[in-house]
Parts: structure tokens; C-alpha cells; sequence
């Protein structure tokens, strides 16, 4: 699991659960394990993405490769009813068109679970089990997802991208500096907000976050501002004259972490410290 401090929510990747797995009427189920620390949020929004791929052709289809096929996606959540069985319940059902060529070499593919995954919070369970029904329009091919029970590339595994809201604003927080914007009249040292976009640079191996909220530190230090610093005062009094004084500079900083293509095109998160000023001081 990754955590990425995304503008005003917490957004993290999960990657489906390769130590558990089962069947329910055929189709192999899909384990999601969330920490008890994650489910204590409320979530923003959620998203499956999955790998969609032809396993064999069924019958003999003289379509070139850039005819189209209509693939029926649904997602089900399987859970206990009353009686304590087994039952599935359907969230997410769509279409989408894919290429011979595509079908062959495979693509991924984004489902919103948003209410799945809200409603799995309100009341978890052990995992959030689910199972994908992927089929042609016309049942011409057989389509396969990844599953964490095979033995194919971990890298098509499936995995849920979900933002967390943000409930800071709830906890008291120890003032760390000072928040401005880009309209404040304030010339003391301050974090000012900055968003990174990745796609503007051209940074397309990046999968997600698309950007992010780097923020950064602007202003002077003058000595009333100073007196919350004393090691910084008291060090540029001591310090000869002419010599640099004291400048705006992060106290705080905080990591992302990202989802990204390698060199073999295998699906890759880590975590990158130093990426967000999260305060502002006069060092």
C-alpha cells in the first residue's frame, strides 16, 4: 500500500491480496486488505483498475486489427447475506470498445468503485472481496484479468487507487509557521502553495499522481518574526557583520509516493521523501 498526500486528501494504491484467493460461482475472487488505520477515514473516491486481455479466440473472426469489439465490464462485491451464504452484488457495470490490436497486447483499464469501496469502510470487513466479469458483446473470445493466484506478471496485477478525505481540520494542529496565498499582503516567510503537474513536463511513465501539491517558502525573516525561532536569533546576532543572515527556508517536509512504468513497462510504486513542504521557518 502507497500513500500519496495528493491537495486536501490522502490517495494510496492498493494491490490485490496474492496470499488469499477463492472462487464464487466460477470466477475467481479478488482479496483486497485494507489497515485499520486507513479505515478510520472516509473516502473521497475509488477506483479499480484492471488489466484486460484476450486469452484464446473462440471462433474465427476476419476483422482487421483495428476493428473494434464491445467488452462488458462488471464488478461485484461478494459478501454474506442474512443467511449467512455467500452473495454477490453488482456496482459497476460498463462498456468499453477495444481493437483486435489492443485485446492481443492487453490494456488497462479504470472502473469507479467509489460506493464499493465507501460502503466496505462504513463496515469492514476481514478484505473487500470482489469479482470481475469481463465478456465480448458477442461471446467471441475468452478474456482474462490477472489474478493474484496465477503465475503471470505481477506487474498486471489488479489494484485500487482510492483518495482518503483530508479530516485535519478536526485535530488540533501545533502551529508550524504561516499559510499564504498567492493574494496575501504578508512579506514574512510563509508556504505558498505550488502544484506540480507531471504531464506538463512531459513525464508520461509517471501512472499516477498526475500531480501533486509541492507548496513552497517565500519571505523575509525580520527579528519580530524571529523571536518564534531563538536558535535562528540568537545565531544571527553572534554572527560577524556582512555575513548571510537568515533566509525562508522548509522546516517540514513530507514524501509522495508513486506509481510508475519501469524500463520494462512492469508497474512500479516507491515512496520519494522531501517532495512537500509541509512548514515554513527563518533558518
Amino acid at each position: 500500500m502507497v500513500i500519496i498526500v495528493n491537495r486536501v486528501v490522502h490517495c494510496f494504491f492498493l494491490h490485490s491480496d496474492t496470499r488469499r484467493h477463492s472462487h464464487f460461482k466460477g470466477l475467481k475472487v479478488i482479496n483486497f486488505r485494507f489497515t485499520s488505520k486507513v479505515l478510520q477515514n472516509e473516502v473521497d473516491e475509488a477506483f479499480l483498475n484492471i488489466h484486460v486481455q484476450e486469452l484464446e479466440q473462440r471462433l474465427n473472426v476476419t476483422l482487421g486489427p483495428e476493428e473494434f469489439f464491445s467488452i462488458g465490464l462488471q464488478v461485484n462485491r461478494v459478501t454474506r447475506n442474512s443467511q449467512g451464504s455467500k452473495a454477490s452484488v453488482p456496482y459497476t457495470e460498463s462498456s468499453i470498445k477495444m481493437s483486435r490490436k489492443e485485446l492481443k497486447v492487453g490494456r488497462w483499464v479504470k472502473l469507479n468503485v467509489t460506493t464499493m469501496v465507501a460502503e466496505f469502510f462504513r463496515l469492514p470487513r476481514e478484505n473487500l472481496a470482489i469479482v470481475v466479469r469481463v465478456q465480448d458483446s458477442k461471446n467471441r473470445m475468452s478474456l482474462v484479468v490477472p489474478h493474484p493466484s496465477s503465475e503471470s506478471n505481477n506487474a498486471l496485477m489488479p489494484y485500487i487507487e482510492v483518495s482518503l478525505r483530508d479530516n485535519s481540520h478536526k485535530r488540533t494542529r501545533r502551529t508550524i509557521g504561516m499559510d499564504c496565498t498567492e493574494n496575501s499582503k504578508e512579506v514574512r516567510c510563509c508556504r505558498y502553495p505550488l502544484s506540480v503537474n507531471f504531464e506538463e513536463f512531459g513525464w508520461d511513465w509517471i501512472i499516477a499522481p498526475k500531480q501533486y501539491d509541492a507548496n513552497y517558502c517565500s519571505g523575509e525573516c525580520p527579528y519580530s518574526f524571529l523571536q518564534k525561532y531563538p536558535h535562528t536569533h540568537l545565531v544571527h546576532l553572534v554572527t560577524p557583520q556582512g555575513s548571510g543572515g537568515p533566509c525562508c527556508a522548509p522546516r517540514k517536509m513530507s514524501s509522495i509516493s508513486m506509481l510508475y512504468f519501469d524500463d520494462d513497462l512492469n508497474i512500479i510504486y516507491g515512496t520519494i521523501p522531501g517532495m512537500v513542504v509541509e512548514s515554513c521557518g527563518c533558518s
